[in-house]
């Protein structure tokens, strides 16, 4: 199991390392074409998209593990509850889900933060 997970996330960082390497060659190409041929080619851009996949992905990871570390302690707590106390199950039930839901809309602006850094990073308008 924790062989496969550490397998699993270095095939991740394996990616999310690569990926602007991947996505910077088509316009690494274009500018040595349009470069004189002794000039030295600016991946400024590659630099910057790249530290933007990194941000993207270590924002996701950050807000889910957290929020589905906080779900579990929450789900927990509320099972423990209604196994003390089965007559107050529709309270509890009621305070969990209103917990949840708060929980998860962290989860949801890691999203929107991601979103944000990888579609309109000002960044990369800045640079041209």
């Amino acid at each position: 199991m924790k062989k496969s997970l550490i397998y699993s996330v270095l095939a991740m960082v394996l990616v999310i390392v690569s990926a602007p390497f991947v996505l910077a060659a088509p316009e690494a190409a274009k500018a040595v074409a349009a470069a004189v041929p002794a000039g030295p080619v600016d991946y400024t851009k590659a630099i910057v998209i790249g530290c933007s996949l990194l941000a993207a992905g270590l924002a996701i990871a950050f807000g889910t593990i957290g929020t589905g570390n906080g779900m579990g302690q929450g789900l927990n707590g509320a099972t423990n509850a209604v196994g003390r106390n089965p007559e107050a199950q529709g309270k509890i039930l009621l305070t969990m889900m209103v917990g949840l839901a708060m929980i998860e809309s962290l989860a949801i602006y890691a999203l929107v933060i991601a979103l944000i850094v990888l579609y309109a990073n000002p960044l990369i308008k800045l640079i041209g």
